[in-house]
């Protein structure tokens, strides 16, 4: 964790890299060797339901594109609001030929359906993604989040440590987060560089949640604060946002990352506020640089 004094506004993407300790990197980066021989009964790619305790049948897609005889660490990441597990699409091509990615439909989204009496809370998105876990047969994995699925992350790291080997956010928010945002645009969301296609593609999404969801949803965002949970994250971490997010400014970041304890805040030039998405390439590029220092404890 940084130590710098707080910067000014000149200097805050100066600082906002500094912070992150990562190096200027090209997208080569050096292989790195899986974890094990392939376990009898895996395959590389392909899609499943796993059947939770609570009676939640999560969807999830799974990803390896490494050697056919070796398996990768798992790595799993959760979706945001009004989205599902295959907008980590960017992620996919370079993260899985080193990890085992699962990339499920939270609870209430896409093919994950949430029965009526589904407890919308933090608490209980954390706990259905450690049964996730289990059900998937992985002890522990880095944990990926981006937007409310960040918050999700941010908490499970917190109440799950032992099962958490690194955690990345992506624009993940600390605090409550103002029900206006549900009706942003998509060039809000995605900045001024996306296409009229993928605007599209994200509102067909958005408009596929169930009002139930929103509802859900909307009534969790509007009433949660990890500021006590951060200092309880043991695993390294680092913190993505951009320097003109809509969603939480970087001096919002600044007041929360540091309680964190080894984390690192990454700050990307960008208008988008779903980073994960608009700026996946530098996303992607900046946590392989993260994992492969974490794991030689840089």
């Amino acid at each position: 964790m940084s130590s710098l004094k707080k910067p000014g506004r000149r200097t805050l993407m100066k600082w906002g890299f500094a912070s992150a300790a990562l190096p200027l990197i090209s997208d080569e980066l050096p292989r790195a060797e899986a974890a094990a021989p392939m376990p009898e009964g895996k395959s590389g790619r392909g899609e499943g339901t796993a059947a939770l305790p609570s009676g939640l049948q999560v969807y999830y897609r799974e990803d390896w594109l490494g050697a056919p005889w070796l398996d990768g660490e798992p790595m799993v990441f959760l979706h945001g609001n009004l989205e599902t597990g295959e907008v980590w699409y960017g992620w996919v091509p370079r993260l899985a030929q080193r990890f085992r990615l699962y990339r499920p439909d939270l609870p209430g989204f896409g093919r994950s359906k949430a029965p009526a009496n589904f407890e919308w809370s933090l608490a209980n998105y954390t706990k259905a993604m450690a049964n996730f876990l289990d059900a998937v047969g992985a002890p522990s994995a880095h944990i990926v989040g981006a937007k409310t699925g960040g918050a999700i992350a941010m908490q499970f790291a917190a109440t799950y440590p032992q099962r958490t080997r690194t955690l990345v956010v992506a624009s993940g928010p600390f605090s409550s987060v103002d029900p206006k945002m549900e009706s942003a645009t998509q060039q809000m969301r995605l900045g001024s560089a996306a296409t009229k296609e993928e605007m599209a593609y994200f509102d067909k999404l958005k408009d596929e949640t169930s009002p139930e969801t929103r509802r859900g949803i909307g009534s969790m965002l509007s009433s949660f604060n990890l500021e006590s949970l951060l200092p309880k994250i043991a695993a390294r971490t680092l913190i993505i946002t951009s320097d003109r997010s809509a969603l939480q400014s970087v001096e919002t970041v600044l007041r929360f990352q540091p309680k964190i304890p080894n984390s690192r805040l990454l700050v990307l030039t960008s208008d988008a506020y779903h980073v994960a998405v608009a700026n996946a390439g530098e996303c992607v590029t900046n946590t392989l640089a993260f994992l492969d220092e974490a794991k030689h404890g840089a």
